[in-house]
């Protein structure tokens, strides 16, 4: 590889890695968001997928499961759904929360970008970046968040989060 394109992705690389969101750009979000589809939920409540679609729906947002493992069966109140396609569209999911590894997101976004007509947000969580993804959903219109998790940016910005949780380092999975 060339130094120059060496330099380049580097620059990509650290850019998508350091991105910021703003407080306001998150509550903007976190205000207008009504339904979310959690892609890669689990049924395990040891599993933070679990948590966290547990603590939005706790939270009054209406969590659509999608897991084709699990397609079928009931949590939270919701059939979970085998894959974004089969979502209703009356539905009116405007988030899509992502627990699937980095490189399972592209088809991901297409399908939602394709299936979900009131779409507006794509929020991958912590750990989840992919910076082509994020690209095609901009293009597309959507807000999209990386490497973040909306339970813990809802419980610091709606003051749910004690600053103990930030000073000793810990962030609990209990509601």
């Amino acid at each position: 590889m060339s130094r120059a394109l060496f330099s380049f992705l580097s620059r990509v690389y650290i850019s998508v890695m350091t991105q910021k969101y703003s407080d306001a750009y998150l509550t903007k979000i976190l205000r207008r968001t009504r339904v979310i589809a959690c892609v890669g939920v689990s049924m395990n409540p040891a599993r933070p997928s679990y948590f966290v679609a547990r603590y939005l729906n706790l939270k009054g947002f209406r969590v659509i499961p999608v897991n084709p493992g699990h397609a079928g069966k009931e949590l939270f109140g919701e059939t979970i759904i085998a894959d974004l396609a089969s979502i209703p569209k009356d539905a009116k999911v405007d988030m899509l929360d992502v627990f699937r590894r980095s490189e399972h997101v592209p088809p991901i976004v297409d399908t939602a970008l394709e299936h979900l007509p009131d779409l507006k947000t794509i929020w991958m969580q912590i750990g989840v970046e992919n910076g082509a993804a994020a690209s095609v959903a901009e293009a597309a219109g959507m807000d999209v968040i990386m490497n973040r998790c909306p339970k813990i940016e809802y419980q610091r910005l709606f003051g749910e989060l004690r600053m103990g949780g930030f000073n000793t380092g810990i962030i609990s999975s209990k509601l």
